[in-house]
């Protein structure tokens, strides 16, 4: 009798093993002459040489569709171990799957052009009112190059600027003042990685979220790096930040000039950086509008309404 281990380090082992061990029930099941036992991240089989190889076909299949679309059900298990895959591998346009199988994809002209300008260029700047999806979708982007190993890293960044409060008045030591600052980062992860998966990977630093300030004398290679609210940050911030790119790495910078937070006698970095570098070769900027909100439809209505009130009041 042949044993073989199989680690689950790639996924969340949950997902595999299903509420209640119901996957690996159903494991056991399909692989009565297998003796299937898992602990922690680890599958252990005993049996027949050729049915270990069968088994060890499953298992790799089933961690690939999980890894895809971050979900699966018992129907999916056994098409896989039909030989028949219960989705389409090819869905036109989407970038990840949600922690609910639900695809990530480009809903606006503007938002496609986002994602090709990733493919194209390794500077992206993508500029454009609050909803237009620029911060989830290079979110997204990022997730995918790690899932499809082209990055090793994910680096997200935001300068913590005070809208209305300190930072020195909130409650808490730095980590607790800064992460509010943070927390649209950590929610879009959360909606395309696995809580376990994700806990995992900001431990080993794979996925790394940090005020911007902590990016000085840093050289990010291999990496997809996100440097969000940039309309927030100086002249020497965005150009310190953007000179912290390494090899094979990519940049996204997102921004709104709307909302600029910055005091009255500071010019945005973002809005100097994108007049500086407009035509160099290698950068992208894409700007997003309100035709591009994604949010709930009085989203696009309150930005439509406040442009006008500024307008008027020029």
């Amino acid at each position: 009798m042949n044993e073989r281990h199989f680690i689950l380090d790639e996924i969340d082992p949950q997902l595999f093993y299903g509420v209640g061990n119901s996957h690996m029930q159903m494991l056991k099941s399909l692989y009565p002459k297998l003796r299937l036992t898992a602990r922690g991240s680890v599958v252990k089989a005993l049996g027949d040489e050729q049915e270990l190889q069968r088994f060890a076909q499953t298992v790799e299949h089933i961690t690939n569709h999980i890894s895809r679309f971050n979900t699966i059900s018992e129907a999916d298990i056994i098409d896989i171990f039909n030989g028949h895959p219960s989705k389409d591998e090819a869905v036109k346009g989407v970038v990840v799957y949600s922690t609910s199988g639900t695809p990530i994809k480009a809903r606006s002209e503007n938002q496609q052009r986002l994602i090709d300008a990733y493919h194209e260029s390794d500077m992206i700047f993508a500029v454009g009112p609050a909803g237009t999806g620029k911060t989830y979708l290079a979110i997204a982007l990022a997730v995918k190059a790690l899932k499809e190993k082209t990055a090793k890293r994910i680096v997200l960044s935001r300068p913590a600027v005070e809208a209305g409060e300190k930072l020195g008045f909130l409650p808490g030591d730095m980590k607790d003042k800064i992460d509010p600052y943070l927390q649209p980062l950590y929610d879009a992860l959360e909606d395309m990685i696995p809580a376990a998966k994700l806990q995992d990977m900001m431990e080993k630093h794979i996925i790394q979220i940090a005020p911007l300030a902590f990016m000085r004398g840093r050289t990010l290679n291999d990496a997809v790096v996100i440097l969000d609210e940039a309309q927030n940050t100086t002249g020497a911030q965005i150009k310190m930040f953007l000179t912290r790119m390494g090899w094979n790495s990519k940049m996204i910078i997102t921004g709104d000039m709307t909302q600029v937070d910055l005091p009255h006698d500071k010019k945005s970095g973002l809005r100097e950086a994108i007049t500086i570098l407009n035509g160099v070769e290698g950068i992208s900027i894409i700007n997003l509008t309100q035709q591009d909100v994604v949010r709930h439809r009085l989203v696009s209505r309150v930005v439509e309404a406040w442009d006008k009130y500024d307008k008027g009041n020029v």
